[in-house]
């Protein structure tokens, strides 16, 4: 298995010279979470995700020669305008990765992102965002090394992500990716996310989520803060072995096809992420009082119909409906008639699952 070592650039470039590339990263949302974390960006617990489809971020970069003395010379920009807000973390991907990809010490990097859905709202837009700007990095060190094979690619570029965000590195590739490392889970790793490897039942297939814009607006408590009040936690060790528990019988579920143990579990998973934020000191909570009211209804909704619609949570506001594709009419005239009226501005996504990161030919 691949050490921190193996992922260190070794070889003879041209500083002088310049290209560009452009790559779309999908969000993803985690079944089995991940919360809390260690040094280096190593998770406390291993997650398991669902690569969505059309919920991106879509990232350029141009790199020239520098020829500043700053260790870093970037220039930013999301959505068309220059955002002084991100350079701090752009530089802190930079100065993370710098040991693995010294190159970044001698480009000028052009970087000009934009997201299909809106940033900071509970879909992840650090996980996309970041695998983005991996890949693209990737695809330089590839035009510096062209003889680099396309599975190094992946992993490196999964690590590379894990740097910028944790979640991150489940967004390059893949449908369903692992990220940490469990027992049962054979090339599972901490330092990147891996597909994963069994093949899944048919009712997984095109498998749908459909994303509850139930707050658009900043987070009061960013995740990052999240992760680091799992420390100190009083019921830390407890949820990072439900965690291992929790992989071991989903991975069974994804095979089996058993719709309803897997609703149970998913959801299970999600309101046991929000109940280590109200049990962190400080507390807090992200859920919004509508959020509650639209999992009572797909509670209600579920019983009364037998048709198999659970719920899943990021850390956000927002509400991940996840069906079956067959389910899919009858789901969003749920929704349509239930359920917009508790999201912001009547603002929902449809979304799928997807299979990770593509490169756009311009």
């Amino acid at each position: 298995m691949p050490s921190t070592e193996d992922f260190i650039f070794k070889g003879i470039y041209n500083a002088q010279q310049s290209g560009e590339s452009i790559w779309s990263a999908p969000s993803n949302i985690a079944l089995v979470k991940y919360w809390g974390k260690k040094e280096n960006q190593i998770p406390a617990n291993p997650s398991l995700s669902f690569t969505l489809r059309n919920c991106k971020t879509e990232t350029r970069i141009a790199f020239t020669p520098k020829v500043t003395d700053s260790r870093f010379s970037f220039d930013f920009l999301f959505e068309g305008t220059a955002k002084a807000s991100f350079r701090p973390k752009i530089e802190t991907y930079f100065e993370r990765i710098a040991p693995y990809c010294p190159y970044v010490n001698d480009f000028h990097f052009a970087i000009d992102s934009l997201n299909t859905f809106p940033h900071s709202s509970g879909i992840a837009s650090s996980a996309s965002g970041m695998a983005a700007l991996s890949v693209n990095i990737m695809d330089l060190e590839k035009q510096l090394n062209p003889e680099m094979s396309m599975d190094f690619f992946w992993q490196k570029a999964s690590f590379l992500a894990r740097l910028g965000s944790g979640s991150a590195c489940r967004s390059l590739k893949g449908s369903l990716v692992v990220w940490g490392e469990h027992p049962e889970i054979e090339g599972s790793s901490n330092l990147y996310g891996v597909e994963f490897q069994k093949t899944t039942h048919s009712n997984f297939k095109n498998y749908q989520d459909t994303i509850l814009l139930v707050d658009k607006g900043e987070k009061q408590v960013s995740s990052s803060v999240g992760h680091d009040l799992m420390h100190n936690h009083p019921f830390a060790q407890k949820r990072f072995e439900q965690a291992h528990q929790n992989l071991t019988s989903l991975q069974e579920l994804l095979v089996s096809g058993d719709l309803e143990q897997f609703i149970q579990l998913i959801e299970s998973e999600a309101l046991t992420l929000h109940a280590m934020m109200m049990t962190s000191m400080p507390y807090f909570i992200l859920m919004k009082p509508n959020t509650l009211e639209i999992l009572n209804r797909i509670w209600n909704f579920r019983r009364e119909t037998k048709i198999p619609i659970g719920f899943t949570l990021d850390a956000g506001a927002n509400v991940h409906v996840l069906y079956p594709e067959n389910d899919k009419a009858n789901v969003l005239q749920f929704i349509q008639s239930e359920l917009v009226g508790y999201c912001q501005k009547e603002q929902y996504i449809c979304d799928e699952i997807g299979n990770g990161a593509q490169k756009i030919e311009r």
